[in-house]
C-alpha cells in the first residue's frame, strides 16, 4: 500500500530506486522562480542554449527587489520580464504577489511535481503538489529538461486528530513540529499529513503547514487532494485542474508522529531560530515595538481574515507599528470587498503591497533592541535589517491580539469572532503576462548591473588552502549571502555581491579570501539551512572557496556547493571540528581517488594532524565538481 509521496515520485522518477538514502532523479512538470534567484537562474537557462523551456510550465514572480531606490532592482526586472517573453515562460508582474501565494492560487496542480528557486515552494504542495525547494541552476537544468536529482527521502506521516481550538492556528501545528524535531529534525525526510483533523484544515491552513516545513530541513511536506481542494480550486475558478490524491489505506510509513490539536495553544518561535519555540503564556507581558503580518507563511484570505476580526473597532497600541502585507493582489481586492482593508486602516495599519517586503529584509526594520512580532517563517540573526532586533514568530491572532495590547497576549483568552465573510470569487490576472507568439522579435534587456555568471576551474587532483573561516552549528544562507535592501539589488553582480559575503560574521571575509587566492570553510551542524538561494555557494565559489568542511550539511545548499563546483566534505568523527583552527592550512590529496573511496584524509600543515572525512556524493556529483560546476560540465559535454 503506498503512501501519497511515493504514488507521485513513482509517477516520475527516471532513474533509481526509491529506497531511503539512493540516489534518484524525477521528472519535473512546473517550475517558480523569484527575483532575488530569478535573474541569476535565468542567465543559467540562456547560457545552455535552447530556444524555449521544456517544463509543461514555469513562471517568473517578481516579489523581492521590490524597493527601487536605485536602477538595479527595475533592470532586473526588466531582464525578467523580456526574458519570460522570449523563452516561454509566464511573468508575473512587480505588485502581483509573493510567488507561493500566486502560484498556489493559479497554478499548482494537485499530482504535479514542481520546484523553486525558493526554500518555501513546498507551499504548494497543501494540495497534494509534490513542491520542492532547489538551487537557482536546479530549477534552470529543469526548465531546459534535465531532471531534477534528489536522495530518495524518508516518508514521515503526520497523524493530525483533534481540532484546533479558539485562538489556535494552523501556525501553532507547524511551530508544535520544530519545537519537537528542531530546524534539523527533518533532513532527508518528507512529512505527509493525514488524519481526521484534515477535514477542518482550509488549503490556506494547510499552506502555512507546507510553507514552514522548510525551516525543519525537510525535502517537502505534502497534503493530499481532496474536497477541502477541490473547494480551494473551484473558488479560483479552476475545477478541471481537481484530481482526488491521497495514500492508499493501511499505507505504510518509515515514521509516525501524532498531534493532537485540540491540545495545543498559541506559541512563538523566539530569537533567533525558528525551533526554538515557547506558549504565549510564557512571554505574556513582554513589551512589543513591531507587528508585521504577511510573508508568504500567514498573507492569504483567511489569515487575513482572522487578524481583521481581532482588530475590528479597535486600535493599535501607541507603541506599535502595525503592517499589513496582503499575499497577493488577489488577497488584497477580496480584503476590500470584505471591508476587511478599511478595518486595518482605521486600527491603524500600514498597509504595504503584496510582496515578501519585511520577510527578505526588505524595509520595516525594526528599531534597535526593537521587539518584533511577526508571521513570518524565519527570524534568523540580521535578517530582518536590525542585528539587535528581537524578533518572534507567531500567527496571525497572536500578532493581532499583541498589536492592540502592546504586549505578547494570548488570542485564545480574548473575545472575537471566529467566524468572518465568506470569501468572494474574484479572480484577477491581470498582472501575469504570457509569453511572446512571436519570441525571436523578443530584444533580451540588460541593464548595466547584470553582470556575466563568473566561471570555475576545475578541481585540481589534489589542493593545499587556509581556513579562512571557522564557524559553528546551523549557519544559515543569510550568514553567508546576506539578504536585504543593501545586498539583494546586486544578485545579477556577484562581483560586487561577493563583497557582503560573511559580513555579519568576519567582516574581512572577503579581503582574507583576496590576500589568499580563496580558501576552506569549517563549520559545524546543518551548514547552510535556510534560503535556497544559491548566491551562497555562488559568492563563495567566486572568492575562491573550493571545500566545506563540516559536521552535516543542508539539503539544497550542499546541492548548490555540488552545483558550483565546491567540494562537500564531512567530519567522520566530529570531534575532530575542535582540531582545526581559522587561518589553518589544509591539505588535500589524490581527490580523484574520491570516486571509489569517497573518504579523504586531511592533513592540517598548521598543526600537524591528520583528519578523516568522507563525502556523501553521487559519481554524478562528483563529476560536476571535478569539472569546476554543473554549468561547466554541460558545456564540456554538449552534443
Amino acid at each position: 500500500m503506498e503512501n501519497l509521496t511515493h504514488k507521485i515520485l513513482k509517477a516520475h522518477i527516471i532513474r533509481g530506486e526509491m529506497i531511503p538514502g539512493e540516489p534518484i532523479e524525477i521528472r519535473i512538470d512546473q517550475t517558480l522562480t523569484q527575483d532575488a534567484t530569478g535573474t541569476m537562474a535565468y542567465m543559467q537557462f540562456e547560457a545552455m542554449g535552447l530556444p524555449s523551456v521544456k517544463t509543461e510550465l514555469s513562471v517568473s514572480y517578481v516579489d523581492h527587489n521590490t524597493l527601487q531606490s536605485g536602477y538595479m532592482n527595475a533592470d532586473d526586472h526588466a531582464y525578467l520580464q523580456s526574458v519570460a517573453s522570449k523563452y516561454g515562460i509566464v511573468f508575473s508582474k512587480p505588485g502581483n504577489g509573493i510567488c507561493h501565494q500566486v502560484h498556489l492560487e493559479r497554478f499548482a496542480k494537485p499530482g504535479k511535481t514542481l520546484i523553486g528557486s525558493d526554500s518555501h515552494t513546498p507551499t504548494s504542495s497543501a494540495m497534494g503538489c509534490l513542491a520542492i525547494g532547489a538551487g537557482g541552476l536546479d530549477v534552470a537544468k529543469a526548465m531546459a529538461g534535465y531532471p531534477y536529482r534528489l536522495t530518495m527521502p524518508k516518508v514521515v506521516e503526520v497523524r493530525l486528530i483533534g481540532s484546533l481550538r479558539h485562538g489556535v492556528s494552523s501556525k501553532d501545528i507547524i511551530l508544535e513540529l520544530l519545537r519537537r524535531l528542531s530546524v534539523k529534525g527533518g533532513v532527508g525526510k518528507v512529512f505527509e499529513y493525514t488524519g481526521d483533523a484534515l477535514k477542518t484544515l482550509s488549503v490556506y491552513q494547510r499552506a502555512t503547514i507546507t510553507n514552514m516545513g522548510a525551516e525543519l530541513g525537510a525535502t517537502t511536506s505534502i497534503f493530499p487532494s481532496d474536497e477541502k481542494t477541490k473547494e480551494f480550486l473551484e473558488k479560483q475558478g479552476r475545477p478541471e485542474d481537481y484530481r482526488p490524491l491521497q495514500a492508499d489505506p493501511q499505507a505504510s510509513y518509515d515514521e509516525t508522529i501524532e498531534i493532537d490539536l485540540s491540545q495545543l495553544k498559541p506559541m512563538a518561535a523566539c530569537p533567533n531560530s525558528p525551533d526554538a519555540v515557547r506558549p504565549i503564556t510564557e512571554l505574556a507581558g513582554i513589551k512589543v515595538d513591531q507587528v508585521a503580518i504577511g510573508s508568504c507563511t500567514n498573507s492569504g484570505y483567511e489569515d487575513l481574515m482572522k487578524a481583521a476580526m481581532i482588530l475590528k473597532g479597535k486600535k493599535v497600541s501607541p507603541h506599535v507599528s502595525l503592517i499589513i502585507s496582503p499575499g497577493s493582489r488577489q488577497v488584497l481586492l477580496k480584503l476590500i470587498q470584505s471591508g476587511a482593508l478599511q478595518i486595518f486602516i482605521q486600527a491603524g495599519a500600514r498597509i504595504l503591497e503584496c510582496t515578501c517586503g519585511p520577510c527578505i529584509g526588505m524595509g520595516q526594520s525594526p528599531k534597535t533592541e526593537g521587539v518584533s512580532i511577526r508571521t513570518f517563517n524565519r527570524n534568523f540573526y540580521g535578517r530582518s535589517g536590525t542585528l539587535s532586533a528581537k524578533v518572534y514568530l507567531t500567527s496571525p491572532e497572536v500578532a493581532a491580539a499583541s498589536a492592540v495590547s502592546g504586549v505578547f497576549t494570548d488570542p485564545s483568552m480574548i473575545a472575537y469572532e471566529d467566524d468572518f465573510a465568506p470569501e468572494p470569487q474574484i479572480i484577477d490576472d491581470g498582472m501575469i503576462l504570457y509569453p511572446s507568439r512571436d519570441p525571436d522579435s523578443v530584444e533580451i534587456i540588460r541593464g548595466p548591473n547584470i553582470k556575466p555568471i563568473p566561471q570555475n576551474t576545475a578541481m585540481p587532483s589534489s589542493l593545499s588552502k587556509k581556513v579562512v573561516i571557522k564557524l559553528g552549528d546551523n549557519i544559515t544562507t543569510d550568514h553567508i549571502a546576506p539578504a536585504g535592501a543593501e545586498v539583494l539589488p546586486y544578485r545579477s553582480n556577484i562581483e560586487k555581491l561577493s563583497t557582503f559575503v560573511f559580513k555579519n560574521n568576519k567582516p574581512d571575509f572577503y579581503d582574507v579570501c583576496q590576500n589568499n587566492h580563496g580558501g576552506i570553510i569549517v563549520a559545524g551542524e546543518n551548514y547552510g539551512q535556510g534560503s535556497s538561494r544559491e548566491h551562497a555557494a555562488l559568492a563563495p565559489m567566486y572568492l575562491g572557496i573550493k571545500a566545506v568542511l563540516c559536521k552535516s550539511f543542508a539539503r539544497i545548499h550542499k546541492a548548490n556547493l555540488i552545483n558550483f563546483g565546491i567540494l562537500p566534505l564531512i567530519f567522520e568523527n566530529p570531534e575532530d571540528y575542535d582540531k582545526i583552527q581559522e587561518m589553518d592550512t589544509l591539505q588535500l590529496s589524490d581527490l580523484k581517488n574520491l570516486y571509489t573511496q569517497r573518504s579523504l584524509e586531511i592533513y592540517d600543515q598548521t598543526s600537524g594532524q591528520k583528519i578523516r572525512c568522507r563525502v556523501e556524493c553521487t559519481d554524478a556529483d562528483l563529476d560536476l565538481i571535478m569539472a569546476g560546476g554543473a554549468l561547466n560540465y554541460i558545456r564540456q559535454n554538449a552534443s
